[in-house]
């Protein structure tokens, strides 16, 4: 199992700039990649960044050029910083894990960030 706990989110106004951070604990050796993904009320669950082992990074179109991912393997943490915000990256912003060989999810609690125009 791999357990997940984020930090960080909350309220700010567009242009400004949060950042996200989640720490891993468990069984992390098996952990394959981490990312995150955001749900705004009424969509569906949309991945917005991951980052493999090796480091390499995804990103969704809508926030390529404003946000970066990146991991501090030595912490079992990776973060999120999120620049030029705007009101449509209001959502609640989950941390994933992806592990073992059969890539089983893992979630964390969810933290709310809300840009306010």
């Amino acid at each position: 199992q791999v357990q997940l706990v984020e930090s960080g989110g909350g309220l700010v106004q567009a242009g400004g700039s949060l950042s996200l951070s989640c720490a891993a604990s468990g069984n992390i050796f098996s952990i394959n990649a981490m990312g995150w993904y955001r749900q705004a009320p009424g969509a569906q669950r949309e991945l917005v960044a991951t980052i493999t082992n090796s480091g390499s990074t995804n990103y969704v179109d809508s926030v390529k050029g404003r946000f970066t991912v990146s991991r501090d393997n030595a912490k079992n943490t990776v973060y999120l910083q999120m620049n030029s915000l705007k009101p449509e990256d209001t959502a609640v912003y989950y941390c994933n894990a992806d592990w073992g060989p059969y890539s089983i999810d893992s979630w964390g609690q969810g933290t709310q960030v809300t840009v306010s125009s």
